[in-house]
């Protein structure tokens, strides 16, 4: 009857470890996107060459930190501001802006999820926010 219980305890403290480490690994999921570059582009006065990014964030609130990712690799990091969408977005897209002569990304968004990642944004917002005071 001993032994029973003692297996029983053990089972119960994996499921709850499995169960733990699942939603610690689907949190972090939530917080990785890619980016796929088609040309040289601009992130924070950093140029990217083109090709596959992965994009990986942290923060709290609305206002996060973005590291793009070449491999294992940091090639650029910047602050943006996450923006709720009405509706997931059709397809992986990145909004680029042209009009300095340089390609600087200005928003990322990501198929099936109902955010967005204003790059440089934060700034901006606050001293927005700063001069209607």
């Amino acid at each position: 009857m001993k032994l029973n219980n003692l297996a029983l305890n053990h089972l119960a403290k994996t499921v709850v470890l499995g169960l733990a480490v699942l939603l610690a690994s689907s949190a972090f999921a939530s917080n990785k996107g890619t980016l796929q570059a088609h040309e040289t582009l601009e992130i924070n006065g950093q140029q990217l060459a083109a090709g596959e990014y992965q994009l990986r964030w942290d923060g709290t609130g609305s206002n996060v930190e973005v590291s793009f990712m070449r491999g294992k690799k940091e090639v650029a990091k910047t602050s943006a501001k996450l923006v709720n969408l009405d509706q997931p977005s059709d397809s992986d897209s990145t909004t680029v802006d042209h009009s300095t002569g340089k390609a600087i990304v200005t928003e990322v968004r990501f198929a099936g999820k109902k955010y967005a990642l204003a790059l440089g944004a934060t700034e901006k917002a606050e001293m927005s926010e700063g001069s209607n005071k």
